[in-house]
């Protein structure tokens, strides 16, 4: 019995350590979480299964509490309410699916795990996926690299998970001798702003402005297609539109931009195409973030309000004449919409957020390594455009 108790502690802290270094918000870092189906494998019961993994959902996402207070304006107790309530999902699927008897029956029980964690329902939760890591061990391999990752993950609840983890760590050390971040295409450019921010607040006449100085001095500079973050033009209306198209109007530039589209039934978070002559919405998101922007519960009493989730549209959009996978904000947490807009051939990934209320987490960095090791995966340009 004490041994076991040594056991369980010993994998419990382990947990806590792979899963606050892999997600620390260094892209390099990301492979150690290709620990955690080993770590699960070697559980020795499913209660100990169900706190390893809570362990290390919650150190991978230890930034929320702070980032809910910050939104909200409360204090750390509602946000460590949410942070547990979110880490659930990850923890009951990887608990039930949990089981003691070794090989092929083990194996299969992780894939149904990883899958399930990869799509909706559970995949809107799914955060901290050891797949991601795909994109640092294997740069430039595409689909092979995910069948790659795939199956290290797989052997890696296999008795010959020391011999993985080798393979795993000398793919590491090559890929950390060789890093580069991945850069943006010629003529491209992504604006960094750092506009405060509260619950409910979006850009006004002062802040359109400077944005579109900021643009303009861009254009100056020679950039051709300007990507701006989330929510940079606010919410999108007829004297936002005229306001920007009559500033482009003499510059030979595309601008792409958050923005807020109202409906009776809710609203849209988009991503919209702009330039002296026209402007058009070019993306929509397929899945904002639940609770403080996705909030389906208010259809079903009958209200709306929240944020609508496309779950599958809009894979990829096309601006300059370039097909591009966008991935707005929560999206770069989650497996299924990159996956999903990797198999339309993008050949640029863009990636924004408006992360004004993430002061004092790593919540952002996370999001773009994230970002980071997919584009690295399918050897895309990436451009990257936050709101900090």
């Amino acid at each position: 019995m004490r041994g076991n108790w040594v056991i369980s502690s010993g994998l419990v802290v382990a947990a806590l350590v792979v899963g606050a270094v892999a997600w620390s918000g260094n892209p390099l870092t990301l492979p150690l979480a290709l620990a955690f189906p080993a770590l699960w494998a070697l559980s020795p019961s499913r209660l100990v299964a169900a706190l390893f993994s809570m362990g290390y959902f919650l150190a991978a996402s230890h930034g929320l509490p702070q980032g809910v207070a910050n939104f909200y304006g409360s204090d750390v107790v509602a946000g460590i309410g949410l942070w547990v309530a979110a880490s659930l999902a990850f923890v009951g699927v990887h608990a039930v699916l949990w089981t003691s008897r070794p090989g092929w029956h083990r194996v299969g029980r992780y894939a149904v795990a990883a899958v399930l964690m990869s799509v909706p329902p559970f995949g809107i939760v799914g955060w901290a996926h050891p797949i991601t890591a795909a994109g640092i061990l294997f740069p430039g391999w595409g689909w092979w690299g995910v069948a790659a990752a795939i199956t290290g993950l797989l052997a890696m609840t296999t008795r010959v998970w020391p011999l993985v983890a080798v393979v795993i760590c000398g793919l590491w050390a090559v890929s950390a001798f060789t890093w580069f971040e991945p850069s943006a295409p010629e003529g491209w450019i992504g604006i960094d702003t750092q506009f405060r921010g509260s619950e409910g607040q979006y850009a006004d006449f002062a802040q359109q402005r400077e944005t579109i100085d900021l643009v303009l001095a861009a254009a100056d500079d020679g950039a051709e297609v300007v990507l701006l973050p989330e929510s940079a033009v606010g919410m999108w209306t007829p004297t936002v539109e005229r306001l920007w198209t009559d500033a482009l109007r003499d510059r030979d530039v595309v601008v792409n931009a958050g923005a807020i589209i109202v409906a009776p039934d809710g609203y849209d978070n988009v991503m919209v195409e702009m330039t002296g002559d026209q402007s058009r919405i070019l993306y929509r998101e397929r899945m904002p973030v639940p609770v403080s922007m996705w909030q389906p519960w208010l259809h079903w009493w009958g209200d709306g309000g929240g944020a609508r989730a496309d779950f599958f549209a809009n894979p990829v959009a096309t601006s300059a004449g370039v097909t591009v996978l966008a991935l707005i904000c929560y999206e770069q947490l989650i497996v299924w919409p990159v996956l999903q807009s990797a198999l339309h051939s993008p050949e640029v990934m863009v990636a924004t957020g408006n992360g004004w209320w993430t002061e004092g987490t790593n919540i952002v960095a996370i999001q773009q390594a994230s970002a980071t090791a997919w584009a690295r995966l399918f050897g895309l340009p990436l451009v990257i455009a936050f709101n900090t």
